[in-house]
């Protein structure tokens, strides 16, 4: 996601039990090489799966995906996408479709709809309450902008405490989606350390961005290993070499980002779903790359 996305802002359990519920390993085929009895996935150097399930962020299918909402998804299927996580648009978290049609037509593709990036301040408890209804498991804030002053961050914190507290009594998670001001220091702090010690880890999960992370700047991994199970879903967008601006995301595995490296820590430490997104398109159309982002996430091990 990128700052064009604010247009679209503008308009709109506890991490145990989430855990328990929703182990990362559910994710992964069988490891390519035996692991010991009794270890932990993802801690040894011969530990190395596949991932059986990865996501779609539909902010990738902009251009695309309102003129034929049915038509796109019915591709992105294809394609072997086994997890949706949408955006709300023009059309809303459904796509002028009824949230329970929604979820039907997703198990008619075999999919799940397993997240929504939202405006979380405009009809917040209704959205978590139809999140809930149809087995989603997060409703996810994916912007708040650069702020002035560390303060202006702990008043965000508690916000997200506020909603936090409202999907989990609806039966779902909250989290935070980054873009690199928060991976910029202000004031001798970096504003995602004031984020995630505001914040109560028994309601508000993180979706690490690693575009943004890098391209802030800091190392994707440490993060992950100072922050254990609180970053729970993450977008895999890759940067392209040689960068010029911030916003420059490229097709897996043509840019600089070594994901197969960063995974395994995210694996290791909490993480639970792996959502592929793309902003930019070098002689390529929108649907083509997340095809060809699709096959790259089918061959990565990690």
């Amino acid at each position: 996601m990128n700052y064009n996305r604010r247009k679209f802002l503008r308009m709109g359990g506890n991490a145990a039990l989430a855990l328990a519920i929703f182990p990362a390993a559910c994710n992964f085929g069988s490891d390519e090489k035996k692991v010991e009895e009794g270890s932990t996935p993802g801690t040894l150097e011969d530990d190395v799966a596949a991932l059986t399930k990865f996501g779609l962020q539909l902010y990738t299918l902009r251009d695309d995906l309102p003129k034929d909402p049915k038509g796109v998804l019915k591709q992105v299927a294809s394609f072997g996408y086994k997890q949706i996580e949408g955006y709300e648009g023009p059309q809303g978290l459904f796509w002028n479709m009824t949230h329970t049609d929604f979820k039907k037509y997703m198990d008619d593709l075999g999919t799940e709809y397993i997240a929504s990036h939202c405006d979380i301040n405009k009809d917040f408890e209704k959205k978590a309450a139809q999140a809930a209804e149809i087995g989603m498991k997060y409703l996810i804030c994916p912007w708040k902008g650069a702020q002035k002053t560390l303060d202006d961050y702990k008043k965000i914190a508690d916000d997200f405490n506020v909603k936090g507290e409202i999907c989990k009594k609806a039966g779902i998670r909250f989290a935070y989606h980054n873009h690199d001001y928060t991976f910029k220091q202000l004031e001798g702090q970096f504003p995602q350390d004031v984020l995630m010690k505001g914040t109560d880890p028994a309601l508000v999960d993180f979706e690490m961005d690693i575009y943004w992370v890098v391209t802030a700047g800091e190392d994707a991994e440490q993060w992950l290993k100072n922050y254990k199970n609180r970053f729970r879903s993450c977008h895999v967008k890759d940067r392209t070499k040689n960068a010029t601006e911030a916003a420059d995301s490229c097709t897996l595995g043509k840019g600089s980002i070594d994901f197969a490296k960063i995974l395994k820590t995210a694996r290791a430490t909490g993480m639970e779903y792996y959502i592929v997104e793309q902003e930019k398109y070098t002689g390529t159309t929108p649907l083509e790359a997340t095809k060809e982002n699709a096959e790259y996430m089918k061959k990565l091990k990690f």
